[in-house]
């Protein structure tokens, strides 16, 4: 398969950028990432933190894995937002959110972990949950195109294309007729 090839080829798959937590609310239209790809300045207070034991040894605060796996799932959750990232010029990361009206928001990312991130993002930008089960609520509710009848958006089987015309426009042949097809016996 051409899409399991290159590094950590799991971010390709569907199931991996469905899981993604954050939905962007309408008015975010433009969602920019500013960050730097070489250097370890967020490595003083990863040491610091590590010798005080206030974190395990394994959590990584660099903003490049926060790049790596979740803004995938960022663009993959969200198509109608444009997903920016700027490399390299900035000395401390940053999150930078445009909206409709105009107005835009900056928020601090130095030396916080993937998790600390995204659960901030979806407190400030994201979606509520009773708006996310709102939405769910609804998508299930849509019935099926194939349904015709009061109340659905075929109101006749004969707008569905490839099916005989209306009878009430265009009579239909003998032999389809009931009537004329068991008076001949």
């Amino acid at each position: 398969m051409p899409f399991m090839k290159g590094r950590a080829p799991i971010r390709r798959t569907i199931q991996y950028l469905k899981s993604g937590r954050l939905e962007l609310k309408k008015q975010v239209k433009i969602f920019s990432v500013n960050y730097n790809t070489f250097g370890d300045h967020h490595k003083g207070a990863r040491l610091v933190m590590i010798l005080s034991k206030k974190v395990p040894a394994n959590e990584n605060f660099l903003i490049r894995d926060y790049v790596f796996w979740n803004l995938p799932q960022i663009q993959y959750k969200n198509p109608d937002v444009q997903v920016i990232t700027f490399k390299n010029m900035t000395p401390s990361p940053f999150i930078r959110c445009y909206f409709e009206n105009g107005k835009d928001i900056i928020i601090d990312i130095d030396s916080k972990s993937r998790e600390e991130i995204d659960g901030h993002l979806i407190n400030v930008l994201g979606k509520s949950k009773e708006l996310l089960e709102a939405e769910a609520k609804m998508a299930e509710k849509q019935d099926n195109p194939a349904n015709f009848g009061y109340g659905c958006a075929k109101p006749c089987m004969c707008t569905i294309p490839g099916q005989v015309p209306c009878p009430a426009v265009v009579p239909l042949p003998y032999h389809m007729r009931g009537k004329y097809k068991y008076q001949k016996d």
